[in-house]
This record gives C-alpha cells, sequence and structure tokens, in this order.
C-alpha cells in the first residue's frame, strides 16, 4: 500500500515533512512530488492517476489541488491547507467545499501530521499489522 503526497508548491515543503515524518514512523511506502493545479494541470492529472491507495495534497491560497486530484480518481485525496494568506481559511474553505459528488477530507490547517495519521487510518483498513501499529501509537498517545 502507498501513499502519494503532492504539495503545490515548493514553499509547502515543511508542511510535506510534517506528512512523511509519521508515514516512515509507521512504515508505509510513499512518494512526494510538486504539481500546482494551475501551473501544472497535466501534471496534476498524470499524478493522480498513478497506482497510490491514498493521496495527500498539500495546497495554500485557493488550494485547489486536492479538489483537481479527486476530480480524476475514486480514491481517498486528503487535503492540507496551508497558511498562506488570510490564516489559511482561504484555503481550508477551498478545501471544504468540494461540489457533491467528488469528496475530499480535510484536516487542519498546517496539519500534516493529522493528514499522515488519517491516511495510515484508511490503510489500516485493510492492513491488520498497520492497524496495530496504529492501536498502539494511540495508546502511547495517551500516555
Amino acid at each position: 500500500m502507498k501513499v502519494l503526497v503532492v504539495m503545490g508548491s515548493k514553499s509547502d515543503s515543511h508542511i510535506a515533512e510534517k506528512v512523511t515524518k509519521v508515514l516512515e514512523e509507521f512504515g508505509v511506502e510513499h512518494d512526494v512530488e510538486v504539481a500546482s493545479a494551475h501551473r501544472n494541470p497535466e501534471k496534476v492529472e498524470e499524478l493522480a492517476r498513478r497506482d497510490y491507495d491514498v493521496f495527500v495534497a498539500i495546497a495554500g491560497l485557493s488550494a485547489a489541488l486536492p479538489g483537481v486530484i479527486a476530480a480524476h480518481i475514486t480514491k481517498p485525496v486528503i487535503g492540507v491547507p496551508v497558511s498562506a494568506k488570510l490564516g489559511g481559511l482561504d484555503s481550508l474553505l477551498s478545501i471544504v467545499q468540494m461540489p457533491p459528488g467528488v469528496p475530499v477530507a480535510a484536516v487542519g490547517i498546517d496539519n500534516g501530521k493529522n493528514a499522515a495519521l488519517l491516511a495510515i487510518e484508511i490503510l489500516a483498513l485493510k492492513d491488520e499489522s498497520l492497524k496495530k501499529k496504529l492501536e498502539e501509537y494511540r495508546e502511547r498517545m495517551r500516555g
């Protein structure tokens, strides 16, 4: 099982690092790409059609990236809004206000860690060892 982390700009790499750190901690195979929904639409479409189980899309401002990926596939897409302007509210609203039939999950502004954990929860539906790791992680978090 594999996750693709796509960021709309290299300036979002600090958020992508939060995602990849958690995925690595859980031993989840993943790749990272940079592609803008507006500047590289063909590349975004090509990435969306690759054989991944879950997509994490990191985007600021109009934050169209998660929705554009979701428009091309029927696999889970998790949007991470980035605090670029307006405290990230513009990005958050762009991600959560998807039209009916094209859902995108959303996590909090700049919350790459939760995006990774949500991706792991989705993968754990079909991977018992990953589910066990997630349960152990949650237990450690409870202290």
